[in-house]
């Protein structure tokens, strides 16, 4: 298995982070490490670890998620911390150092119709910092029918928050946020916004900003599931960070706002020299 990126990212890869909040990485991993990913996790769907969140989709078919699956999974913990991806998301962010922020698996089954709505991932998390991102890799071809990831490209500059939604029927209702916007219906203006997607093939890998807006149609492929996972990293400028509107599943009760990640809690991934 490789631990550094089988290429450099591009210059262009990187501005295009940076512009678009969002860039398609090929070519990074070699197969072991998706196979690696493919057997943990047909383990935690027979067996799944403690953040699980799956659900029946109303039409059919049915949703698999689960995060902070290193903790309870070496394979998981090999894949967050020993693969090329901190080095990737240091150097994406711009970071000295990045901590593991936690991990997080989708995988939606074949027939399975349930859209991932609109959202952006911060207003989520309690943290703050621009120096955050998500890692997301397919272990299976992913096309527009069977539930390829869309997003609205410049979105992370846009200065707008978005209150945290639930993604499936009777799921957790989030506190409001004052700050924060109702989403918009994104879908009624689509015409008018810069979306982007990609068809994408096992081992590819989606960069994205927390604030870059995106979502997801549902796998109305009958033949295949899409099994996603993404891993979440944080750089130097995080601190924690506690607001109306966050995910209570991914607050500590032992991690005091207004202060960098206790690695103890959040480990290091990764440290570079930077010029």
């Amino acid at each position: 298995m490789n631990s550094e990126p089988l290429r450099p990212l591009s210059d262009d890869e990187l501005d295009r982070f940076h512009r678009d909040g969002v860039v398609l990485l090929s070519g990074l991993l070699d197969e072991e490490w998706t196979d690696l990913l493919a057997e943990a996790i047909e383990r935690d769907i027979g067996d799944p670890a403690p953040g699980y969140h799956g659900y029946d989709s109303p039409g059919g078919g049915r949703f698999h998620g689960n995060f902070d699956n290193w903790r309870s999974d070496e394979r998981f913990a090999r894949y967050c911390l020993a693969s090329p991806l901190p080095a990737v998301a240091a150097q994406l962010l711009h970071a000295r150092a990045v901590h593991l922020f936690y991990d997080q698996l989708f995988v939606k089954e074949a027939s399975t119709p349930s859209p991932t709505p609109w959202h952006h991932d911060q207003p989520y998390w309690p943290v703050a910092g621009r120096q955050l991102m998500s890692l997301w890799v397919t272990l299976d071809p992913v096309t527009r029918e069977s539930g390829a990831l869309e997003f609205i490209r410049g979105s992370h500059r846009w200065n707008r928050w978005f209150q945290p939604r639930t993604f499936a029927a009777g799921g957790y209702e989030y506190e409001r946020n004052p700050d924060y916007e109702p989403i918009p219906d994104f879908d009624a203006d689509r015409e008018a916004l810069d979306i982007v997607t990609w068809d994408l093939e096992p081992g590819d890998l989606l960069a994205f900003h927390a604030l870059t807006v995106h979502g997801s149609g549902g796998n109305l492929r009958t033949d295949r599931r899409r099994r996603g996972y993404t891993v979440r990293y944080a750089g130097d400028d995080v601190v924690y960070d506690v607001r109306p509107g966050t995910n209570p599943a991914l607050t500590r009760n032992d991690h005091p706002s207004g202060v960098p990640l206790d690695p103890t809690i959040y480990p290091i991934a990764h440290r570079r020299r930077v010029a």
